[in-house]
């Protein structure tokens, strides 16, 4: 007789085709846990905005969108997500809840449901110091109840204010990706095409244009490197004061505005590059999945040393350079020294490449997830 199928309910703010990294994430989860583990999965968040209830079935996914009166402080407003998750979590052997997401602690803490509760922990709450005066206590009461707390590397808990006293129930399961999805890609001149000067390195950049992700610096650091050009892939607030102080500092010849790039040309635009650098300047960054998606295509990043996941991700002297966040000379240097030394791009890039292999598969890091999910079924 077959074991009975794994039930599990994957909670979480929002799910494809909404745009974020926690909601890639989730869609993922969702899709191979039952692939390839086997597991009856099934999904509840809220909707985009205002709306009522409503239930879709993705790629074998039932995934059910409570309905919203809409946000406060980011947060969906919905009665309804109680009310489902009261309902959804008594036919689930694991409750899989992805934080931050206050409406979820609250759902869990009023539910009244007794069984197993695994929380995947992305990253602290830190700009939002008004809603943390109310968030902390349901916070706090989830990270008790839970059985498990679910990060993605060792600094998400060294580097949190509320995880270290919780250590024990802690399980590492990185991000993951497939990497034959970037190899295989075409190739393409995504960022060659661009180059004002074909014989320069090229030096890639791609995420949201906003405060954290320390593109200012980056460009701050550009003016002290020789012999490379940039190439920024990506939108948001600060997109015209960062292209304003590129065209008036002399840069706009070297540097590269992409805007939004498809997948597939993200995916090319990695093929193409010689470096790729992460130079976030705060633990909001928590991780970057972007680093193993260049590292997947063989290149060397340089990252910063944040009190997060970030530095855990791509290795100082190993698969990269490290540098303190916010210091645009370090940056500068780190820049110069890999476009200098092409040996030592490619020795980094090739190291890069099997670590996402041995560390990042998608395979093994859904294989490790499902055995933290079911931890206590074979005692029962």
């Amino acid at each position: 007789m077959s074991e009975k199928k794994l039930r599990i309910l994957e909670v979480n703010k929002a799910y494809h085709p909404h745009i974020g990294g926690i909601e890639t994430l989730v869609k993922q989860y969702s899709e191979e846990l039952g692939a390839i583990c086997g597991a009856d999965v099934k999904v509840l968040v809220c909707r985009d905005g205002r709306g009522r209830t409503s239930r879709e079935t993705l790629n074998g996914v039932s995934v059910t969108r409570a309905g919203s009166l809409g946000t406060y402080f980011k947060c969906p407003i919905s009665f309804s997500f109680i009310r489902l998750f009261r309902k959804m979590a008594k036919k689930a052997d694991v409750v899989h809840i992805h934080l931050p997401f206050p409406l979820a602690d609250a759902a869990a803490l009023l539910s009244g449901y007794k069984g197993r509760i695994v929380v995947s922990w992305h990253s602290d709450v830190v700009k939002q110091k008004k809603l943390m005066l109310v968030y902390k206590p349901f916070m706090r009461w989830l990270l008790k109840r839970a059985d498990a707390v679910i990060v993605a590397t060792e600094g998400h808990i060294n580097g949190s204010e509320h995880l270290p006293e919780f250590r024990k129930k802690c399980r590492i399961v990185p991000y993951g990706l497939w990497p034959e999805d970037y190899t295989s890609v075409e190739k393409a001149p995504i960022l060659s095409g661009k180059a004002s000067d074909k014989n320069a390195v090229k030096v890639f950049f791609s995420g949201r244009l906003v405060y954290y992700k320390g593109v200012d610096v980056l460009l701050r650091a550009f003016s002290e490197t020789n012999n490379c050009e940039l190439f920024i892939s990506g939108e948001g607030d600060l997109e015209s004061e960062l292209k304003s102080y590129a065209a008036g500092n002399g840069l706009s010849g070297r540097v590269h505005f992409l805007g939004f790039l498809s997948e597939k040309e993200l995916r090319q635009a990695y093929m193409d590059c010689d470096i790729f650098v992460l130079p976030s300047v705060a633990r909001s960054e928590a991780f970057g999945i972007v680093q193993i998606e260049a590292m997947a295509c063989g290149k060397p990043v340089i990252n910063t040393a944040l009190p997060s996941g970030v530095p855990y991700v791509s290795l100082d002297g190993k698969t990269g350079i490290t540098v303190p966040p916010s210091d645009e000379k370090a940056l500068a240097e780190a820049i110069n020294t890999l476009v200098s030394d092409r040996e030592l791009r490619e020795r980094y890039g090739k190291a890069a490449a099997e670590r996402v292999s041995s560390v990042f598969h998608e395979k093994e890091v859904i294989k490790r997830l499902y055995r933290v999910l079911c931890e206590r079924r074979a005692g029962k």
